[in-house]
């Protein structure tokens, strides 16, 4: 066991498995023991059979699927060929995060438990079940949990004589060193920063660097949602799509935030240095080249504008040489004070600098090696392509709506892409955006004969804009469209393409305006007054129904 260490694999969405599994693994290093924690599907699979030990942390999204990092995983480990007896040497726990307003609660964790166990594997713990909707969220489970699983693994793997558990109140070392350059030593990041040409299909960790063609707003002026249709030259990528695929787009912060976070850590942008692994074995974050300038670090690849987590104030009090500050930062990261957590930073939303400014001499004293471990890195976002290949060559459009809302503080709050898409200017010279494709979840039917009746208020039209395209250009009729939005005049997207298509016979449509009139009308009261001509669609033709929000 000393030698293999324990293994934590997790299967994220949106971050919170990966930070609970780096979670596990900082405990894992105050009992001495040798930790590695990983993406499920970054995972040598062959070599799951020779592991003592695995703790599994999975999320459920959607409907009860995978998240995309342990797809591969997830189909490797249902094989029907994979014997019975393939993990008997395997002592595992899995942990569930999952939101119990879901049908399919923590539906990955709770199957997955149960395929460990038909291939032999020994739990340790009951499967856990974290829920969202908890008054203190997963962690409600998460921490008890925790408690047991490392009774278990010590009784197991006990301390060796003379060590002892590492105190909270010890920080560890950090996963990188930063080593700074000398300032004069030549310059590359011209070089450096150029995007690379890509090899293979564009992907994640080779966005292909499209250039912005338009970008239109749709709505009108004094409409309160700003709207764009923004389109991209994909020519030379070998990106191909079909409707209802989705586009993933790599954001990046905007300038004053960078600076902001820089002067409050007294960082200097132009710096260059090199990452080095602490642990041997480590690899280096894929997405940042190496050298790279603080500036592009903050810029491309920190998170200070997410919500910060538990373990990012945990992390932060560690570091504070201030007796009040650290006191704050300490209760937000015990279990009893995940409430006023909650109340301080998530029912407001606010965000991971804003967090930095509340806290002056603690952000001061961040050591830049520990700003990978403090902070996240940005994820990528997901948009319904609203365009088709057949009708728009070598070109991509989506229907972005800018995130912008109140809470109780007094600066909006803006979603992080899409007022960095709406920002980008093509008029004033080549605008790029890293991205890359993925398969949808809606397929359109392959028989030309086939009616597609489609439900898209707002920008819930895009993928049925790109099904559209992508039909007419093929010369099939029965398509029928339901669409809904405020007002007629300031937010009826793509007004003048929908009523051309009905004039060649190509398109059914029904609007429903909801604010137009003195009582609103949505789709579904459009829906109900056609009944009839829906209902002949279903039962005579067979047609399939779409529904996107």
């Amino acid at each position: 066991m000393a030698e293999q260490g324990l293994l934590v694999l997790f299967g994220s969405q949106t971050g919170t498995a990966q930070d609970t599994a780096e979670r596990v693994g900082r405990e894992a290093q105050r009992r001495h023991l040798r930790c590695r924690v990983q993406a499920l599907d970054s995972c040598d699979l062959a070599n799951l059979i020779h592991e003592p030990l695995v703790v599994f942390v999975c999320a459920t999204t959607g409907q009860g699927d995978p998240p995309d990092n342990m797809k591969m995983f997830w189909r490797f480990l249902f094989r029907k060929s994979l014997p019975a007896s393939s993990l008997c040497q395997l002592d595992y726990a899995v942990l569930g995060l999952g939101d119990s307003s879901y049908p399919k609660f923590n539906f990955i964790a709770k199957k997955l438990h149960k395929r460990l166990l038909q291939l032999g594997g020994n739990p340790l713990l009951p499967v856990a079940l974290g829920d969202d909707q908890h008054d203190l969220g997963p962690d409600a489970v998460i921490d008890p949990w925790l408690v047991a699983l490392w009774e278990k693994i010590l009784a197991l793997y006990p301390l060796p004589p003379g060590l002892e558990i590492i105190s909270p109140d010890v920080r560890l070392p950090p996963k990188y060193t930063l080593h700074y350059l000398p300032e004069d030593s030549p310059d590359p990041e011209g070089a450096l920063l150029q995007p690379a040409a890509p090899r293979g299909a564009p992907c994640e960790l080779q966005p292909f660097p499209a250039r912005v063609v338009s970008n239109q707003r749709l709505t009108a002026q004094a409409h309160f949602q700003d709207v764009r249709l923004i389109e991209f030259d994909i020519a030379g990528s070998g990106i191909t799509f079909s409707a209802g695929d989705v586009v993933m787009i790599q954001p990046q912060n905007c300038p004053e935030d960078v600076q902001q976070f820089c002067q409050l850590l007294r960082l200097e942008p132009h710096r260059r240095f090199v990452l080095e692994p602490t642990e041997p074995g480590t690899s280096l974050p894929p997405l940042l080249p190496q050298p790279c300038t603080i500036q592009y670090l903050v810029t491309h690849y920190l998170d200070i504008s997410c919500v910060p987590r538990r373990s990012f104030f945990e992390l932060l009090a560690s570091f504070s040489t201030n007796e009040l500050e650290r006191e704050k930062l300490q209760e937000f990261s015990s279990a009893q004070g995940q409430e006023e957590l909650y109340s301080y930073c998530n029912r407001p939303r606010r965000t991971t600098l804003e967090v930095l400014w509340d806290f002056p001499h603690s952000t001061c004293a961040i050591p830049a090696d520990y700003l990978l471990d403090l902070i996240p890195r940005i994820r990528p976002r997901a948009f319904s392509i609203a365009s088709s290949l057949l009708a728009h060559p070598e070109r991509m459009q989506i229907l972005v709506a800018v995130v912008r809302y109140k809470t109780r503080l007094s600066k909006p709050r803006r979603g992080l892409c899409s007022t960095w898409l709406a920002s980008l200017n093509p008029e004033q010279g080549d605008v790029r955006v890293p991205l890359w494709v993925k398969k949808g979840g809606m397929k359109f039917p392959a028989d030309p004969a086939t009616p597609v009746i489609m439900i898209g208020p707002g920008t819930g039209v895009a993928p049925f804009r790109a099904a559209i395209q992508e039909r007419v250009a093929l010369g099939r009729r029965g398509n029928c469209l339901f669409f809904g939005c405020r007002h007629q005049s300031k937010d009826f997207y793509c007004q003048r393409e929908w009523e051309e298509l009905v004039t060649k016979g190509f398109l059914t449509l029904f609007t429903a305006f909801s604010r137009d009139q003195e009582e609103k009308v949505y789709v579904q009261h459009r829906i109900r007054e056609n009944g009839k001509l829906v209902w002949e669609l279903l039962s005579s033709d067979n047609a399939h129904i779409y529904l996107a929000g």
